[in-house]
């Protein structure tokens, strides 16, 4: 038995090494396709680290932090601060690392309930917390969106350059944006308004023969929405404000990475354009087929900020220093945050097979 567990080992953390790996192989690979021409000895010689770009960079990193700090501070919140602030680090950052080795469209931060359990918080409330989570994330991106458009003339997000890149550009914004607000609908509908209705009806369709195979996940969703909305409606507007000002630290923190990298590199570009594009490309990555949006994520950058700079090399420079520092280190910092994950699997039926 004790070989069996040992192979299992090996086996788990080799697939977790695989799956951190591919995104990686899959960014570069992109990167190399669309700047195999430019990118040589003179491209790198771009790269001038004076103290200007150094303040750049050290904002950038600024910036991470403030999009780890707010999750962070989120959790505190959520839990009403039963989780210590390192507690509260090592769930963000397991829910990063997850979200990055998992396809955006399916989304790793909705395991964050696993590691919220893992932390003491029992699987009900745990549960309730993760829909909480999405429920912000989604309406700060439903309430945003309509604000920043308005700043800007249309012209500046979708009307130049590659007129039939920008053309499909705006299609998928707008299908994408339309399907968030009406996901984030009925989350707000199902968990904070009529959860009871939405019992009902998944557990009515859950008893169609060609979704019988699926019917327990549909009455445990139901279940955790009728359970989050007596939670949540127990709490008070100002515990939900806090909530969600953590979010949107967090994902301004996010978007202003890209300003901070522009401004080091190419300081002439507006920023404000370049901040409101960051919710278009966003949009477009919610629904990546590649883990963390690899290779969508460098393609879209380039092609959406091209415009805004002139001469390529910058281009790549600024892509790569954007994934470094916004999805890769969030793989390194993962793993040392995994061998603790790992060691704790035999206490609960959960394993490192949710990672798959």
């Amino acid at each position: 038995m004790p070989r069996l567990h040992q192979q299992k080992g090996l086996t788990d953390k080799a697939g977790i090494l695989a799956k951190i790996v591919f995104p990686v192989v899959i960014g570069i690979a992109i990167i190399v396709w669309l700047f195999h021409d430019e990118f040589n000895s003179d491209t790198i010689s771009l790269i001038r680290f004076d103290k200007h770009l150094i303040i750049a960079l050290l904002f950038g990193l600024f910036c991470i932090v403030g999009r780890d700090w707010g999750m962070c501070w989120r959790f505190r919140i959520l839990t009403n601060r039963e989780l210590s602030w390192r507690q509260t680090i090592k769930v963000t950052m397991l829910c990063e690392f997850t979200s990055a080795i998992t396809p955006s469209s399916v989304g790793g931060g909705a395991l964050g309930m696993i590691f919220l359990n893992r932390e003491g918080i029992n699987m009900g409330r745990a549960t309730t917390l993760t829909l909480t989570t999405l429920l912000l994330d989604e309406l700060f991106f439903v309430i945003s969106c309509p604000i920043i458009i308005a700043l800007l003339p249309g012209q500046e997000l979708f009307g130049f350059g590659d007129e039939e890149f920008t053309h499909w550009l705006k299609i998928a914004f707008w299908v994408i944006y339309a399907a968030i607000f009406i996901w984030t609908a009925i989350l707000y509908i199902a968990i904070l308004i009529k959860p009871h209705v939405f019992h009902r009806l998944l557990t009515h369709i859950s008893r169609y023969k060609f979704l019988k195979r699926w019917q327990h996940k549909f009455v445990n969703t139901a279940d955790n929405m009728v359970t989050a909305s007596i939670d949540l409606k127990r709490q008070g507007i100002k515990w939900f404000a806090k909530a969600f000002t953590a979010t949107i630290v967090s994902w301004l923190s996010r978007y202003l990475l890209v300003n901070a990298l522009f401004w080091g590199f190419y300081p002439d570009a507006s920023q404000l354009t370049i901040f409101a594009r960051q919710f278009i490309v966003w949009a477009i990555l919610m629904v990546s087929p590649t883990p963390g949006g690899s290779g969508v994520s460098e393609y879209i950058f380039s092609k959406y900020y091209g415009d805004l700079i002139t001469g390529s090399g910058i281009v790549l420079i600024l892509a790569m220093f954007w994934r470094i520092m916004s999805y890769y280190i969030y793989l390194l910092i993962g793993i040392f945050f995994l061998p603790s994950f790992l060691s704790a699997t035999k206490k609960d039926n959960y394993s490192v097979n949710q990672l798959k």
